[in-house]
């Protein structure tokens, strides 16, 4: 019987496709090929071999060097690096996770990661997937899944290297779909997706933009929650909501070692919270309040999802021949200076500290989100148009602190994130997809006159005003002063910063004459189409063609061919200098460096190549940042020998890189005298400013009893060496008459570092305040420290049941279907 129906079924799959009607898959086909053509026309250099240069991704290769090299070397995955900030887990740099199934699935939509290419095309294909369950025509889909993959952000966030991000990005609509299609439509496929999308943004690990994801839904089920109840039907949202609450299980559960490890690290970490007392004013159970506003959207900045150059465009932009910037400087430098120096104009006069260019969503797509709020009916408009608002005045950050302040003291988890105009990426989502069911209500309902007529009067007006406005009489409303001119007026430059604010003001003026003209395109190719002047399938194409020229000409300004070099040029990121030379000679293991000639605690050139006591990350150990404001910072060299700074990177009188050697340097570890018990963190990080650390070690009266029974005495002839070094095994031999209290300048974390006496476990302790410490007895010994942490290990048995439950859930779901198919169709 079996054999019967495996039989009739492959039949009936075969005369299924042999019917299939091609033209009802033509828009689909369409999607896919124009998506992958598109982002390949964006992007030719790519198709010359050539490959973008990312700051962000190069800081990338610096921090996950030694990673990286470990696994190539070993197969194994280190877990922790010794590069950066003297050691730290590698969880939020570069771990592998083996048995996750959703990484293939990602390769697939990733076009095999064919970068940067593949992300403009995922987002594209995403965004396009979301359309279709909810409802929108495939066609319209196409032109919404342009407008989101070309908003700016995506492009802006490419160029410098945000590729997590941006990946999390293109898979936030799907995530949003799913969800609302489990309630609204078929369950089981919903679920389904729901667990494939949330699980492969999981995977990605970029957890402030699936913090993001989760305010929409939240606030999307709150909707269709009071729907429920007002249509009584909140047996099935229940129901749906537990098969919902599966997938989500089965997402985590694929991601299990990921998830575990980063919230066990984020404890420790600058994103946990502080032991020290000091600054209780900006300190909250994640990050501190400066930190998380400081990069906060100005209020007026807003316009910018408009008018791209309303504030300017990027920090440092390009100035013409025609302008007053570029006239007054070819006055006082000569031409080959003077193309450089014009490429560099402090332009960007708006809130933020830097910024590499603004959010512009387009012009078109503007006018039909305000059509949309007069055309849209039902709970769909308000939860989008509420998600919409939230988002812009989180993202005024520190511009409007009372509402900020509500969502960093009581919103769990919003504190753990900085960067707070990164929220507009809900707007990047919920914008574009209102503007798509505006069309969609448009062209495929039915919609009287009179109510088309006022949505399109009021769109016109309210938008085409503001345009008309700022491109006539801007300076009425609007300082074009920033900040920096202070520095240029103080140095007399005032003719300078005059020209500067009439080139500001010039192209804001341009920009919202460039806006104003698309929003009219689309407005009249909308109201003729409306009137039935023309046919539907043309109008669609021509608002997808300005829509895209639209975006595609502000995108360019961000990113272009200049952004590529070739693979020669990008093959080391880091060119390795005489002084890593000089240093590199040194081969015994485990010192550390102390680099004055780059921004220390903001670099990743020194972790390429060696250990390093700065580096970059966004979520360093907290103890760690706390010794650097304290001691590192103020040049503490007691600090500085403890944790085995052998060499000193600094400026001579040219400024060009000496190397010096430091002779107080403590190695890798060694035996103190005594201890002096603290009673918190305020007292152990204060002690560290006058102890002698060869002597005395500073230790947590948390950890006196490990530390009760010793008692020093001399042995002149004991001694510790470190005599193989990996990440995540360091080993030592050890020998001397009495026991000893020995220091390790290695970096202090309880969770997976267990230590070894002779292969047998043993504890250890922190001391001064960030390092090892441990009591060997007499003797000779193998002391080994070894990385193993548990949330690895246990988390990927997990994450391999998981994945064999999805796959199996998939396989159910897709013959369910067929056999829904084959019943409808006999």
């Amino acid at each position: 019987m079996f054999f019967l129906n495996i039989t009739y079924f492959r039949f009936f799959l075969i005369r299924t496709i042999m019917k299939l009607d091609t033209t009802r898959l033509l828009p689909y086909f369409t999607a896919v090929v124009l998506f992958l053509v598109l982002s390949l026309a964006y992007f030719p250099d790519r198709l010359e071999g050539k490959v973008m240069r990312q700051q962000d991704t190069d800081t990338y290769r610096g921090m996950s060097k030694e990673i990286v090299d470990f696994r190539e070397q070993t197969g194994e995955e280190a877990l922790w690096t010794n590069r950066m900030f003297g050691g730290m887990p590698a969880y939020l740099i570069s771990v592998r996770y083996p048995y996750n199934i959703l990484g293939k699935v990602h390769t697939v939509f990733s076009i095999n990661h064919y970068r940067p290419v593949s992300f403009l095309f995922l987002s594209m294909l995403i965004f396009f997937v979301a359309m279709l369950m909810f409802g929108i025509n495939p066609w319209l889909s196409i032109v919404g899944s342009i407008a989101y993959g070309f908003s700016s952000f995506f492009l802006i966030f490419i160029e410098a290297g945000h590729l997590t991000k941006v990946q999390a990005m293109a898979y936030l609509p799907g995530v949003i779909a799913s969800i609302y299609y489990t309630y609204k439509k078929k369950v089981w496929i919903g679920s389904l997706m729901l667990a494939v999308f949330l699980g492969i943004q999981l995977m990605i690990n970029h957890l402030q933009i699936t913090y993001y994801t989760l305010m929409i839904v939240i606030i999307m089920m709150l909707f269709i929650f009071s729907e429920a109840v007002k249509e009584k039907t909140l047996p099935n949202f229940l129901k749906r909501s537990l098969i919902i609450i599966v997938a989500v299980i089965l997402a985590i559960g694929v991601n299990f070692p990921n998830l575990w490890l980063t919230y066990e690290y984020g404890k420790y970490s600058t994103r946990g919270k502080s032991e020290l007392t000091a600054n209780t004013h900006i300190t909250t159970s994640g990050l501190d309040k400066d930190y998380i506003v400081s990069w906060s959207y100005g209020i007026g900045e807003t316009f910018t999802l408009l008018i791209p150059n309303f504030k300017g465009g990027k920090s440092f932009g390009s100035v013409g021949k025609h302008d007053k910037t570029y006239q007054l400087l070819a006055k006082n430098y000569p031409p080959g200076q003077l193309d450089n120096i014009t490429k560099q104009i402090p332009l960007y006069f708006g809130d933020q500290p830097f910024t590499s260019g603004p959010l512009y969503l387009g012009a078109i797509i503007i006018f039909l989100f305000f059509m949309g709020i007069f055309l849209i009916k039902g709970n769909l408009r308000w939860w989008i148009l509420l998600s919409t608002i939230l988002a812009i005045m989180l993202a005024w950050g520190k511009h409007f602190m009372g509402l900020t302040n509500i969502f960093i003291d009581y919103v769990p988890g919003y504190n753990k994130f900085r960067a707070v105009s990164t929220i507009l990426i809900i707007t990047e989502f919920t914008v574009p997809f209102m503007a798509m069911l505006t069309l969609q209500r448009i062209f495929f309902d039915t919609i009287d006159k009179k109510i088309f007529y006022k949505a399109f009067k009021w769109s016109i007006g309210i938008v085409g005003g503001l345009l008309l406005i700022f491109w006539l009489i801007p300076k009425v409303f609007i300082d074009f002063s920033s900040p920096i001119d202070t520095n240029y007026l103080q140095q007399g430059a005032t003719e300078f910063v005059n020209a500067l604010k009439t080139d500001r003001q010039h192209m804001l003026s341009s920009d919202a004459l460039r806006s104003l003209f698309f929003v009219l395109t689309g407005a009249g190719i909308i109201f003729f189409a409306f009137m039935k002047k023309i046919k539907t399938k043309y109008a669609i194409a021509m608002l997808g063609v300005f829509i895209l020229i639209d975006l595609w000409g502000v995108d360019k300004r961000y990113v272009n061919s200049d952004n590529f070099v070739s693979k020669r040029m990008n093959k080391i990121p880091y060119p390795k200098t005489q002084a890593f030379d000089m240093i590199l000679r040194d081969k015994s293991p485990g010192y550390r460096v102390f680099n004055l000639t780059v921004s220390t605690f903001n670099d990743a050139s020194t972790s390429y190549y060696m250990n390093s006591i700065g580096g970059y990350h966004g979520a360093k150990m907290e103890r760690y940042q706390e010794l650097i404001e304290y001691h590192i910072s103020k040049n503490n060299m007691k600090v500085l020998n403890m944790l085995n700074t052998k060499y000193f990177i600094l400026p001579d009188n040219n400024n060009q890189p000496v190397v010096r050697q430091n002779p107080d340097a403590l190695g890798n570890a060694w035996f103190v005298k005594g201890y002096q018990l603290v009673a918190n963190a305020d007292s152990e990080i204060n002690a560290l400013t006058t102890f002698d650390p060869s002597a005395i070690a500073i230790i947590d009266k948390r950890f006196k009893n490990l530390v009760k029974d010793f008692h020093y005495q001399q042995d002149s002839t004991a001694i510790i060496k470190l005599i193989d070094y990996k990440p995540n095994h360091l080993t030592y031999d050890f020998s001397s008459e009495v026991q000893q209290l020995t220091v390790f300048s290695e970096i202090y974390y309880p969770k997976g570092w267990q230590a070894y006496i002779d292969n047998k476990p043993v504890d250890h302790f922190r001391v001064n305040y960030v390092l090892r410490a441990m009591i060997i007895p007499k003797g000779k010994h193998k002391i080994e420290f070894i990385f193993k942490p548990a949330g690895f290990y246990t988390g990927n048995k997990i994450a391999l049941a998981s994945s064999i439950i999805l796959v199996l859930m998939a396989l159910g779901i897709i013959f369910m279907e067929f056999q829904t198919y084959i019943k409808n169709h006999k």
